[in-house]
């Protein structure tokens, strides 16, 4: 219940904050084709201008400061869409693992344990894929051996 409150509380708000949306905009704008084409076209603009103005160091530098603020801006704008991605699907899956009454409750926010009891849970589910795959094979090999008897 208290879940389905908290799902109509963000629904009555308004979509992020004003950075959120921007970068969401961006990522979006930035990540269609279109976008890759037009960097194509000012790569081909820019290597094309290239002999009017002699290969010189400021034609270089052009190209060098540009791609580099480019990606500087870019960097941020990722990792704030991936973030708010990791974070929501952080969200259903606890959602999952509440609804199925079989589920483990200690995968909840497993997202904040260290790398090292990560790797101890990964270790443990390794063990329970082993014993379930050889479990699989001791069923085949006894459907085999009846079926030859």
């Amino acid at each position: 219940m208290a879940q389905k409150q908290a799902v109509d509380q963000v629904e009555e708000r308004p979509k992020g904050d004003w950075f959120s949306r921007f970068a969401t905009s961006c990522s979006n704008l930035l990540g269609s084709r279109w976008s890759f084409v037009i960097a194509i076209g000012v790569v081909v603009v820019w290597g094309v201008t290239g002999p009017l103005f002699h290969y010189s160091d400021a034609w270089q530098l052009v190209i060098n400061t540009g791609t580099t603020i480019v990606t500087f801006l870019m960097v941020f704008l990722i990792q704030n869409t991936q973030n708010r991605d990791s974070r929501a699907i952080n969200l259903k899956l606890d959602e999952l693992i509440h609804a199925i009454d079989a589920a483990q409750d200690q995968m909840v926010d497993i997202e904040h344990l260290s790398d090292e009891e990560l790797d101890v849970i990964a270790k443990g589910y390794e063990r329970m894929r082993e014993n379930i795959t050889r479990t699989q094979g001791e069923r085949k090999s006894s459907r085999v051996k009846k079926q030859n008897t």
